[in-house]
Order: structure tokens, then C-alpha cells, then sequence
């Protein structure tokens, strides 16, 4: 199958004008989105790897994929011999390898809607050197060959609550005509599918596990539209967008209504002059766009093809004030966050104490909390659990809850050597059986009305190796140890991403993944623009109150186990004894409550602060959790938060 995919694309190739000597098939899709729905999946279809990041690049003779170190793994077993994986930070990148590799005045193709400006431009940099050619495809050749592309789903927008929302749509737009008017700009072009939900307090279903529609939108200093099929908006949507100045338009239309926007003549072309204080007159709208005839693009998320329609001249290339405006979660959204993860907590010790019964009754563990080799036989021949049906138990749990709309991502459900694979997704048909003498890791998360969740635990139900127990207590040190962090504002995330690995590096362990990604209010479940990390792209925003951030640190034994331990995180003021500076600091409070396996902990490797945080954190995961357990339930909780002493 892969080889003639690869065949037929290299057909397209050379019958194109001009003839492309290499096609890039990028990840993304119209929004640059990293989640991205069944029929924008083009990278997967044309290399069969399944990890949410990479690219893949198909010369005349080769087909290359590259992906980051979370994949590396999952992209052997995945990938044919007619595919050879690229390990980015090991390998050179790929636009260093299509510069060196590729002819003098080569042609590469790409769909200029599945890639943004940014990375566009930094290739047209590296082609430079052997005037090499980007080329933008009129239409995209993985469209053409994929011969049973899912159809688009006609989802309905929904209008998300205020009282969820926590600030209006009059309040958002106001905010960002500021921003606007601020950098004398006359309008943003806003193609991140979240910050299009989030500024016109809209949801849906395009993309699975991401409550987003897909649409664009463009706010000008007197005018806003919202580019969507208009089969998706019913009446109940089309009064909320009217009543806040909000014009509907043709998803499609976006492209021609750029192309105004350049010339000035979008709100002409409208007729709309609605200012934020009700109609703006005419000579001094005219004065105003005069003088602010800029047009801000985002240059990570927009795509290439809306940018080719601009004036690069009068272009504000710089981060979308939405991304910082939506990170700063409100006092409402701050609440509903909270309430969500209680919920969510709930249902992962209801699943725990279910898994640990089973895991005893089936197969002979030794359980939760005692420490002994597994029976090694199954007491029933017809019973048995594998990563997929625990999984679909898990979602069982958290269905029960309020509020809950469906999970954030694709829940990881690894045991033994499966949890090694960073972003393992485990299928029905290949999926493992359940081991009571490995390590078994989930990572998994929901969609509330009121919030999005993400946790990591990693449970052993047998005996676990003196190895092991280092490996779970130096991630969980390093896990301890970032939340404890106390920094001045200012600070950004690779400052603090070496708290969580310096336990592991004193035993020269690491992780090939970053430390902490932002989490949205029932949005996405990776959220920017900030991050705790190693990676460069974590320099450029620093952590502030009142963003959530993740605290995930692991360690992967390839072949062997996997350990991640993960909760969120809000970034609040810390009371600090001095202020050095005067720069104010700042802390963490953890809104995830799950408890950390016990079995799994060397205690001797543990300092008094630490046992102290972690009796602490149990004392509170037993109180808050309490009213949503039966007795039996409750019985379990207590046990597994009971107190530990060095």
C-alpha cells in the first residue's frame, strides 16, 4: 500500500508545473493545528505512522519521515521499508537536508494552506543556498491520490455559556481592538482553531478529543467574521454572532476577504462601520485606517497561503494577542478548572480500586498496596483485561461526571514494555494483556463543560524491581520538586524544566519529551503559548498567574517499562518572606488529585520536605475526593493516602 501511494504521488510530482523534485507532507492542517480531524490526517495516510507530530518529505528515489524523540519508537514499529525515519535533534532537520541533498534549483512542492508562515520562510532561507524553490501546489496531491478520504463532518457550532466562559464576547472583542489599535494594526487574521473559540465563546466537535470548529475569523478595528460552513450555525448561534457585531461568512470566503483586508476595502466591501460605541463616522474611520494600515498575522499559525495574499510590507508578523489573553485563565474559568479535575480525580480512584480488584481476582496479583510476584496463571480462561478494555473502563468512570463531553486525547494505556513508547495508543486487535509483574502507565483526560483535565499515574500491581522503585522515586522527586518551585515573575520554562530532571540526572537518566504544556478551559489539552521545557520555542513567553501548566516528568526503559507522573498545575502569587527586586514571585498550586503509588516509592531516597509534600497532598486527595467514593471506595482511598515516615 505504502509503495504505491509513494508511486502515484511521484506521478503528480512529475506531471506538475513545474515538475517538483520533492513533496513535503506536513502534520497540520488548514489552522496549523497539531490535533487534527480523520480527512486532514495527509502525513499518516502517505507514511502510516500515527504520532500527532511530524513530517513527512517524498523525493523522486526516497521517502523520509521526521519526528521528535516522543515518537521514535512508535515510528519503527510503524513505518515500511519504503520509509526512513529522521530523528529530529539527532539528524539534521529537514530543511538542512533538503538543502544539501536535493539539486541546484530543485522544486519543492508543498500546500501552502498546510504550513505557516514561519516555517515556510525559514525554508525559503535554507533554499537559498542552491537557489532551490519553494513551490506552492495549486491543490494539494495527497487529496488526489487518497482515493476513501473521509467526507467533512457537518458538526453543529454551540454557543458556550458565560457562565463557563466567565467574560463576554463584547468584553474579548473590546480587549483585542485595543490590542490592535496599541500596535497600529487595522486588523488580525485569526487561524488558530482554539482562538477562534475562545474569542467568540463558540464550541464543536470537527476535531476529535478538541471541542473546536473549524473557522477562521478576522476583527478589524470596526467589524468581525466568523468563516464557517454555514450548515454548522444554527439559528440559536447566528442571533449570539448579530448581536456582538459578528458578520457569518463562507468558510472559503476567508481567502478573498484577505485579499480586501490588504487593500483596505474589507469593511467597505461590507458595509459594516459598527464601532465599539456604536456607529463609527465616516471621516474619522477613514483617518484611523489611514493611519493604521498594518495587518497582524500570527506567523506560527497562520497558514502560508492567507499570508501570499498580503502585502509582506505592511504586515505585523508577531504571537496572536489571543494566545497570552486565553493562557490567563479567568477567575470563572480558574473555578470551573478546579471543580473539573475534582470530578476528574473521582473517577480515576473509582478505576484504580477497580483495576486493582480485577487484578487480583483474575489474575492472582498481589494487588495495590502488598508487594509480591503475580500468580503467573489467570484464575479464569474467559476473563481477561488488555490496555484497550481498561481503557474503555476508564472513560466508563468519567462519563458518570458532570459536565463531561468526552476525553482530551487519545488515552495512553501501556503496560510493560508498550508504557516505553512515549505516545503509545494502544488498537483493539495488537493491544497487550495486562501484566501483574509490569508496570502499567496511563496517561488520559476529559472534556468538561468547565474544563479539560490531562493526569499521568503509574501503578504496579505485583512485585516491582529495586530498579523500578529508583526509576518511579526519581520521577517523582522531580515531579515534587517543580511544583514546590517558588521563581520570580519573569521566569520562563526552561529555567525550571531542570527541577524535574535533576534526580534523574544524578543517575544519568533523562527524558526525550518537554516537562509541562498549558491546558485549556474546555479546549485544547495542550495549550501555548508558554511551556516548561528544553525546547528554544520555551524562551519566548514567560510564566505568569493564573496560567495552568502540566508537571510531567518520566523515564522510558525501551523494551522494558515506561514511568510518567503528571498533574496540573495554576500559577498563583507566592508569599515570599522578601522580594528581591521588587519583582514579585510566584508558585504552584496543584488542582489534580489522584494518589502516587506508595509500593512504587524507595522512601530512603526521599528528603523530610518531600515525604512531607507527599503525606500532605494524600491528606488532601483523601479530603477532597472523599464525598464522591462509596464506602468501599473510600476504604481503598484512605489506604493508598495513608501517611509515610523515612
Amino acid at each position: 500500500m505504502a509503495a504505491e501511494i509513494l508511486a502515484a504521488l511521484r506521478t503528480l510530482m512529475a506531471s506538475h508545473s513545474p515538475p517538483l523534485n520533492a513533496l513535503i507532507v506536513p502534520s497540520e492542517d488548514y489552522h496549523q493545528s497539531e490535533y487534527v480531524s480523520d480527512r486532514d490526517k495527509r502525513r499518516e495516510f502517505v507514511s502510516g505512522f500515527t504520532g500527532s507530530a511530524g513530517l513527512a518529505l517524498i523525493t523522486k528515489t526516497e521517502a523520509r519521515l521526521w519526528t521528535d524523540g516522543r515518537y521514535f519508537l512508535q515510528a519503527e514499529q510503524q513505518l515500511s521499508d519504503d520509509w526512513q525515519l529522521m530523528r529530529m535533534g539527532e539528524d539534521p532537520p529537514v530543511d538542512a537536508w533538503m538543502s544539501d541533498n536535493l539539486p541546484e534549483e530543485a522544486a519543492i512542492g508543498v500546500d501552502p494552506w498546510c504550513v505557516s508562515v514561519d516555517t515556510a520562510r525559514k525554508w525559503e532561507r535554507a533554499f537559498e543556498k542552491k537557489q532551490q524553490k519553494l513551490v506552492q501546489t495549486s491543490s494539494n496531491l495527497v487529496d488526489k491520490v487518497w482515493k476513501n478520504r473521509p467526507p467533512p463532518e457537518i458538526n453543529p457550532v454551540m454557543v458556550h455559556p458565560l457562565e463557563f466562559a466567565g467574560r463576554s464576547v463584547a468584553e474579548k472583542l473590546k480587549d483585542l481592538r485595543e490590542k490592535l489599535a496599541n500596535e497600529k494594526t487595522r486588523g488580525l487574521i485569526i487561524t488558530a482553531l482554539d482562538e477562534v473559540a475562545w474569542l467568540y465563546n463558540i464550541r464543536g466537535s470537527d476535531v476529535s478529543y478538541c471541542p473546536v470548529v473549524h473557522a477562521f475569523a478576522i476583527v478589524t478595528s470596526y467589524s468581525a467574521f466568523f468563516y464557517v460552513d454555514k450548515r454548522k450555525v444554527s439559528s440559536k448561534v447566528s442571533s449570539s454572532m448579530q448581536e456582538n457585531g459578528i458578520e457569518v461568512r463562507e468558510y472559503a470566503e476567508v481567502s478573498s476577504d484577505v485579499a480586501l483586508l490588504a487593500s483596505n476595502q474589507l469593511d467597505k466591501d461590507t458595509g459594516l462601520r459598527s464601532g465599539q460605541n456604536g456607529i463609527c463616522e465616516n471621516d474619522k474611520c477613514e483617518a484611523e485606517e489611514n493611519s493604521n494600515d498594518l495587518t497582524w498575522v500570527d506567523p506560527a499559525s497562520c497558514c502560508y497561503a492567507l499570508f501570499s495574499k498580503l502585502d509582506a510590507k505592511k504586515v505585523l508578523l508577531q504571537p496572536s494577542p489571543l494566545a497570552l489573553a486565553k493562557a490567563l485563565k479567568n477567575p470563572v474559568e480558574l473555578d470551573g478548572l478546579k471543580n473539573a479535575h475534582i470530578r476528574d480525580g473521582a473517577a480515576v480512584v473509582q478505576y484504580l480500586v477497580w483495576l486493582d480488584k480485577q487484578m487480583q481476582e483474575i489474575y492472582g496479583a498481589s494487588g495495590y498496596f502488598l508487594e509480591g510476584q503475580g500468580a503467573g496463571k489467570k484464575r479464569s480462561d474467559t476473563v481477561k483485561l488488555t490496555e484497550v478494555t481498561v481503557s474503555d473502563k476508564l472513560e466508563g468512570f468519567r462519563a458518570s461526571k458532570e459536565h463531561f463531553r468526552g476525553l482530551s486525547f487519545p488515552t495512553i494505556s501501556s503496560v510493560g514494555p508498550n508504557a516505553a513508547v512515549i505516545h503509545y495508543v494502544p488498537e483493539a486487535e495488537t493491544c497487550a494483556e495486562l501484566d501483574p509483574n509490569s508496570i502499567y502507565l496511563f496517561d488520559s483526560g476529559a472534556q468538561y463543560l468547565d474544563g479539560t483535565t490531562d493526569i499521568t499515574r503509574t501503578v504496579h500491581f505485583g512485585k516491582p524491581s529495586a530498579h523500578e522503585k529508583t526509576c518511579y522515586t526519581s520521577v517523582l522527586k522531580g515531579h515534587i520538586d517543580l511544583g514546590n518551585a517558588r521563581f520570580p515573575n519573569g521566569t520562563n520554562g526552561p529555567a525550571l524544566d531542570i527541577l524535574a530532571r535533576i534526580p534523574l540526572w544524578k543517575y544519568g537518566l533523562d527524558y526525550r519529551h518537554g516537562t509541562g504544556h498549558g491546558v485549556g478551559s474546555y479546549l485544547y489539552v495542550h495549550e501555548g503559548p508558554h511551556l516548561i521545557s528544553f525546547r528554544q520555542q520555551a524562551r519566548n513567553v514567560p510564566l505568569q498567574v493564573s496560567m495552568t501548566v502540566t508537571d510531567e516528568p518520566g523515564y522510558y526503559e525501551d523494551g522494558s517499562f515506561g514511568i510518567r507522573l503528571e498533574n496540573v498545575l495554576v500559577i498563583k502569587e507566592a508569599d515570599t518572606e522578601f522580594n528581591f527586586g521588587d519583582k514579585g514571585y510566584m508558585s504552584f498550586e496543584h488542582i489534580t488529585w489522584a494518589p502516587y503509588q506508595i509500593k512504587l516509592i524507595d522512601i530512603s531516597l526521599l528528603t523530610p520536605v518531600e515525604i512531607e509534600w507527599l503525606n500532605t497532598y494524600h491528606s488532601k486527595c483523601r479530603e477532597i475526593l472523599a464525598p464522591y467514593m462509596d464506602k468501599n471506595e473510600l476504604d481503598w482511598l484512605k489506604k493508598a493516602t495513608e501517611p509515610v515516615s523515612a
